[in-house]
């Protein structure tokens, strides 16, 4: 049985991309009977960027609820919070003591913003240790990652690999999982959907605040009502075929290309369905919002089973460092 890890950050409530890109993915590779899963809120490593404790975990139960809103099972996975076991910081500083300074230089979540040094705290250089120790103390087979995350892989096999040979086989070399059809969400404007292009699109939000917000923020060009439209080059249908189901997807592309349908049209259609699409995981997300002890009793239950893991990992790793266990 395979060992699958995943996380997701507490930075926010999670938006469409998140959910068709890593969500969704990770929920469904859970719920296989051939695999055992970890699934977890990485608040750690959010505190990078926030630094306001009510926003903390105020987020950190939206990303909960969310994660619970599209069917995750916590009686077929391990769901827990990062920060409820914290063996995974003291790992990280194990790992730290083991991994070169100038590769740390180069991981991608340090070099983005290497030319202002005076906006990167030593949380951030770091991230890719605290990201192997989340990782590593659970021994797991298999992370699915998208591209901009394969490098902190990576960085995790190589610290493994060298505690490996010198204090002996103690960690298990996880494998990437990509999946290449969910690789990249467009948002409103067509490029990469992140919060930080401010694109998203809140599939949790009612339906009039989802209109106006696709309405104002897709924009189009101004071929004729009458005239053929390329569906492939259009923001709307990207997104369109990503939710609607392959009759949906052809049904509008047959219309765009006909003409006599406009992007009026492909707009409205694009809304309804995602008010369909999540009309359901909204309902689920409203009621677990409203019903935090609830939230909070399945993360504590998630955080036991998960601490057994990492403290019999943690016991294996500071006995062969010599430590006392």
């Amino acid at each position: 049985m395979a060992r699958v890890l995943t996380g997701i950050q507490s930075t926010g409530r999670p938006h469409m991309g998140n959910i068709l890109g890593a969500i969704l993915p990770a929920i469904e590779m859970a719920n296989k009977s051939e695999n055992e899963s970890f699934l977890f809120i990485a608040d750690l490593h959010s505190l990078t960027q926030i630094k306001n404790p009510a926003e903390l975990k105020e987020n950190t139960f939206q990303v909960a609820a969310t994660w619970l809103a599209f069917g995750l099972d916590p009686n077929k996975t391990t769901f827990y919070r990062q920060s409820d076991v914290p063996e995974c910081v003291e790992l990280s500083w194990y790992l730290n003591c083991f991994f070169p300074y100038q590769r740390l230089k180069l991981a991608h979540s340090f070099k983005d913003k290497a030319n202002r040094l005076e906006d990167i705290n030593s949380g951030l250089f770091m991230y890719p240790m605290l990201m192997a120790a989340d990782i590593l103390l659970y021994d797991a087979d298999e992370i699915p990652v998208g591209r901009d995350q394969l490098q902190h892989l990576e960085m995790s096999r190589d610290v493994a690999s060298r505690m490996n040979h010198k204090l002996g086989d103690i960690f298990v070399l996880p494998s990437p999982i990509i999946q290449p059809e969910t690789q990249l969400i467009p948002g409103t404007d067509g490029e990469k959907m992140s919060k930080s292009r401010n694109n998203t699109i809140d599939v949790f939000a009612n339906e009039k605040e989802i209109k106006k917000h696709i309405n104002k923020n897709i924009v189009t060009d101004n071929t004729p009502l009458e005239s053929p439209k390329d569906p492939n080059s259009s923001t709307i249908f990207n997104l369109y075929r990503l939710i609607a189901s392959e009759i949906e997807s052809n049904k509008m592309a047959e219309q765009l290309r006909a003409g006599g349908y406009g992007w009026g049209h492909a707009k409205n259609d694009l809304i309804n369905c995602i008010c369909e699409k999540f009309a359901e995981p909204r309902e689920k997300f409203n009621h677990f919002i409203n019903n935090r002890n609830e939230v909070e009793d399945i993360l504590n239950h998630g955080a036991k089973k998960a601490k057994k893991v990492a403290e019999a990992t943690l016991i294996r790793v500071k006995k062969s460092l010599g430590y006392n266990t």
